[in-house]
């Protein structure tokens, strides 16, 4: 366990909500949309967040889509609506629920099976009755004849867990909900879908517990996957908590970021921040970053803006050079210090 990603996010937060991003209009809805766009972009979708605007609000369907791609993003913002709406009931996890969850997921997309052990319906969120594996090479999931018992259990520990977390433990509460998705995933009681609803049932969580859901971006895709790879191989979940940690840390820095440099192209030509301006607008961006959490590091600044190493180097080699800030500790360990 990072205990450096524990503190980042405290952090992170805390600037993220003082920000005031999430005052401007429709706020919600729209990272709403985003969720959504970027959790069926890790199962193929190509829709992007302004055709889904356009979708969900004007029923503008987006050309050059198929109906079951879009489909799957109508089907998924109809269950994280009524997700997020018993979220606030602290409901009781069961079974019945998660294929409550799995059903409105897989509404319009889902098919019935045939097998050998039955017939079973992923429309209706009916858990699996055949065996799948986990990708090419890969070790197969739980037989399904396992399957029931084990929800079972999860559901039980989910239960007994969320009502004994500490909501002021920040951390704690974000990785209880990473090693929720975790779990169940693992478990993988669906022949389809899997994916979006247990990242629905993460958020759901996070909601729950007064948090602001996580995003599993499709530029991080790669390395979500792998970690959970290398959970499963491992037998240890900290290895995808920490990257789904450090994922949300960069989208909550990113996302203050752009509402504060929006806001400052926005204010009066006198009330604008002398000192932010006379710099070029690559150094004012990093500047900000490192405003609204001291402890960022040259790797965060280099996934939250996509730029080299050498790039974030030399952007804080040349603030420090200004008179900006100041390295106080090592590079690993210590943090910055504004000196403006």
């Amino acid at each position: 366990m990072d205990k450096n990603l524990d503190i980042q996010i405290e952090e992170t937060l805390k600037a993220y909500l003082a920000s005031g991003v999430e005052d401007q209009v429709d706020y919600q809805k729209f990272y709403l949309y985003s969720i959504v766009t970027h959790s069926t972009a890790i199962e193929g979708s190509t829709v992007t967040e302004i055709e889904n605007q356009l979708l969900f609000d004007e029923g503008i369907a987006a050309k050059g889509h198929s109906l079951t791609e879009q489909m799957m993003n109508v089907d998924l913002k109809d269950a994280y609506l009524h997700a997020f709406r018993i979220a606030s009931e602290n409901p009781t996890y069961t079974p019945q629920l998660l294929q409550q969850l799995s059903a409105l997921v897989m509404r319009r997309t889902g098919s019935e099976y045939s097998t050998i052990a039955g017939q079973f319906d992923s429309s209706k969120g009916e858990f699996r009755l055949c065996n799948v594996s986990a990708g090419i090479g890969g070790r197969s999931y739980l037989g399904y004849n396992k399957v029931p018992h084990a929800v079972n259990d999860f559901c039980k520990w989910l239960n007994d867990e969320i009502p004994n977390i500490d909501k002021a433990d920040i951390a704690a509460c974000y990785r209880l909900s990473f090693e929720a998705h975790f779990r169940l995933v693992t478990i993988h009681p669906w022949v389809d879908g899997n994916g979006r609803t247990t990242r629905l049932v993460m958020n759901m969580i996070q909601r729950q517990l007064g948090l602001v859901p996580s995003i599993v971006r499709r530029e991080g895709k790669g390395e979500y996957i792998q970690s959970l790879a290398e959970s499963r191989e491992n037998d240890d979940s900290t290895i995808v908590q920490n990257v789904m940690l450090r994922h949300h840390i960069a989208n909550l820095n990113r996302r203050t970021l752009q509402y504060q440099e929006n806001d400052t192209v926005n204010l009066q030509d006198d009330t604008v921040d002398d000192i932010v301006n006379e710099l070029k607008e690559g150094l004012k961006r990093i500047y900000i970053a490192i405003q609204n959490n001291p402890d960022i590091t040259h790797s965060q600044l280099m996934e939250l803006f996509n730029i080299s190493e050498s790039t974030a180097k030399r952007s804080t080699r040349d603030l420090k050079k200004l008179g900006y800030i100041e390295r106080e500790g090592s590079d690993k360990t210590g943090r910055w210090v504004i000196l403006k």
